[in-house]
């Protein structure tokens, strides 16, 4: 009995630390703000169809992704920076939030004005789907309020104030579902209007979060003093960002290219039940990206990094059981048509998050605690291979399913390559 209790200790003070009660707040947020955004997409999954429903993901995975580029590393170095520095050093912690905001700012119009050239190019020439041009021009002004959303959940997660980075995300959720269900009660829920309601509501998140963050943002000066320091270690993670920004996409994107349209309506439904397993790395790594900034001594960090890594191990646990569960709901959820296609997809691309969920210690260790965003780098570099040079093979060979074995391969990599860094740093010192 003793015996037991001394295995299951680790665990226990795993659940009982301040990462886990912080953790619990953005995980609520978390579960709620994904049950709003799973409302959207089968709200939009039944009334459009498998056709226009897979052209409608890929417009908004398009926008994630210019997103994500426009973003040039800001969000990490800001929560790197602010993180460290708010306690003792509040107005430089300041500087940094007014620098990441005026990057932002810069990119907007510059991402607006190029989609708006390259989307016909894209639509036509990419993916051969000429119906896509309108919703991509849209995707691409987006992209724009995705930046400026992504400004105010990063500001409240570098000033640990998890409540207001949860209420911020369940807000918009909630408000996109509720249009986007009144469109649909009176017939009006369409592949543009739907996409339209999904770019409209960031732009009002960030609006609605300047009442709740620090006054002393805006009225700080000098944030030209903090560029150096911000741009020197943004650089390596603006193109780490950049990687990972297309080779986690790139699935969706091949998929779009080889694939009917139909086909990648399954495979994107499928990825939307798994969507809860991201959602929950972001709960997680919320907590743990600041607190791993914080950190001072290699005792410390051993001692968090453990804890840590038992809490993802016992969460993905809880994930795999879910599996029979989600596989009976699949057809009241989506209706019959997605009954045969989607189960086995979603298998595989659970797995894979659960390996996502799984390596978040890892990649905050490597990111927060050593500041060597320079190994993402080259991780991502290779994970873009994967998905671009195996994934194009699976893909024409075995359609959906091989996007989904992709996806899974890639996530392995991504797991054991930072892995093997940290264990050899933790052992070297």
């Amino acid at each position: 009995m003793r015996q037991m209790v001394s295995y299951l200790l680790p665990l226990k003070n795993a659940f009982a630390t301040a990462t886990l009660r912080q953790s619990s707040v953005t995980f609520l947020g978390t579960v709620t703000n994904g049950l709003l955004g799973a409302g959207f997409y089968i709200l939009a999954a039944r009334a459009l169809g498998p056709a226009n429903f897979g052209l409608l993901v890929v417009a908004i995975t398009t926008l994630t992704l210019v997103g994500d580029i426009g973003n040039l590393g800001a969000d990490t170095g800001l929560v790197r920076f602010v993180a460290k520095y708010i306690k003792d050093q509040k107005e430089k912690a300041y500087r940094f939030l007014r620098l990441s905001l005026a990057v932002k700012f810069v990119a907007l119009p510059s991402l607006a004005l190029a989609g708006w050239f390259l989307s016909p190019f894209i639509a036509n020439n990419i993916f051969q789907k000429p119906i896509l041009e309108f919703p991509l021009k849209l995707a691409f002004i987006g992209a724009g309020g995705a930046l400026l959303f992504s400004f105010s959940t990063s500001s409240f997660q570098a000033l640990q104030r998890f409540w207001s980075w949860s209420g911020l995300q369940i807000g918009t959720n909630t408000l996109r579902l509720l249009i986007i269900a009144a469109l649909w009660y009176y017939g009006n829920l369409g592949l543009n209007t739907g996409l339209a309601v999904y770019i409209a509501v960031p732009f009002l998140g960030f609006l609605a979060s300047l009442f709740f963050l620090p006054r002393g943002i805006l009225r700080t000066s000098r944030s030209f003093l903090v560029a150096r320091e911000y741009f020197h270690y943004s650089k390596w993670v603006a193109l780490f960002a950049l990687l990972t920004a297309v080779s986690s996409r790139l699935d969706i994107f091949i998929s779009a290219r080889l694939l009917a349209a139909q086909e990648v309506g399954f495979y994107a439904a499928a990825t939307q039940l798994v969507v809860i397993v991201p959602q929950i790395v972001v709960a997680v790594g919320t907590v743990i990206a600041p607190k791993m900034a914080s950190l001072v001594t290699r005792e410390e960090f051993v001692a968090y990094f453990k804890k840590t890594q038992l809490l993802v191990l016992a969460l993905a646990a809880l994930g795999a059981i879910s599996i029979p569960v989600v596989i009976y709901l699949i057809p009241i959820i989506y209706g019959s048509v997605y009954a045969t296609s989607v189960p086995a997809l979603f298998v595989i691309l659970l797995f894979a998050m659960l390996i996502f969920l799984i390596s978040v210690p890892v990649h905050n260790a490597v990111l927060y605690y050593f500041g060597y965003s320079k190994l993402f780098v080259w991780v991502a570099a290779g994970h873009l291979a994967i998905i671009g040079i195996l994934g194009w093979h699976l893909i024409s060979l075995y359609g959906a399913p091989g996007a989904a074995w992709t996806v899974f391969i890639g996530a392995t990599f991504n797991f054991v390559v930072p892995l093997l860094w940290v264990m050899n740093k933790i052992i070297r010192r």
